[in-house]
């Protein structure tokens, strides 16, 4: 079974044009050369951002990431968010072109289902099809783990009111992410909307549905107890983790 895109037309809402158009010229006027393309994913270019309550998701595709200097970057972030308050947060991430190409489990999926190219050439039509099977199930996780342990300890450490809130919403799209990933073979299809993914994992997962309802919850409205939280998520990605070894296993033995 082949993954599709996610997005397979841009729809950005007219107030958020100039955003995105802006976003575009402060980048390339700053890297200039440096940069080859530039996506999007997400309710942005979906068309279905709410204002004053959605953020934006940029990707950069580079030669070399190290050209793209992240000062700068933040620099640029927090003027436009200033000028556009209607977007809650600017989120980029960087990865090489040789990371979509020798990764296409890993930043090959990224770029080819969930983003769409608003810049540039979509490298990601140089990305082979995906199919969805235990060994891309497996290559999606690599990192998950070291991603779940950054966002655990910066939650620890957190002592602002605004930045625990965010990392408890963050930290549970995480967890929801990765349950997800282990029914793809269920689902045949990348659901990038939130309760669509809770649903099918009470569905095809045998994790505590309380504890699903729970990561959601907190993705809503992330006020709750920090401990409280990282005992929950403590328990979700214990069970991620275990469902993980248990398809690694019986790869290995298959094999």
């Amino acid at each position: 079974m082949i993954l599709e895109k996610v997005i397979n037309r841009i729809v950005i809402q007219r107030e958020y044009r100039d955003f995105v158009d802006q976003y575009l010229d402060n980048i390339l006027t700053e890297f200039k050369d440096k940069i080859d393309s530039i996506y999007m994913c997400g309710s942005i270019p979906k068309g279905t951002a709410k204002p004053f309550l959605s953020d934006a998701d940029f990707t950069i595709v580079c030669a070399n990431p190290k050209d793209i200097d992240y000062e700068r970057l933040t620099n640029i972030k927090d003027r436009l968010l200033e000028e556009y308050p209607l977007v809650t947060k600017i989120d980029t991430i960087i990865c090489s072109i040789d990371d979509v190409l020798s990764k296409p489990n890993e930043w090959g999926f990224w770029v080819k289902i969930i983003c769409v190219c608003i810049y540039g050439q979509d490298v990601g039509e140089k990305v082979p099809p995906i199919n969805i099977s235990p060994e891309f199930i497996l290559d999606l996780n690599t990192e998950t783990k070291k991603e779940i342990d950054r966002i655990h300890n910066l939650l620890s450490n957190a002592s602002d009111t605004t930045m625990k809130t965010r990392y408890i919403k963050g930290y549970s799209k995480k967890l929801i992410r990765a349950l997800y990933s282990l029914v793809l073979e269920d689902t045949g299809v990348w659901q990038d909307d939130i309760i669509k993914m809770k649903n099918a994992i009470i569905n095809y997962c045998e994790i505590d549905s309380a504890l699903v309802d729970y990561l959601y919850a907190c993705y809503l409205d992330s006020d709750v107890p920090v401990e409280e939280f990282l005992g929950i998520a403590g328990e979700v990605y214990s069970y991620f983790e275990n469902a993980l070894n248990t398809l690694a296993a019986s790869r290995t033995s298959f094999g």
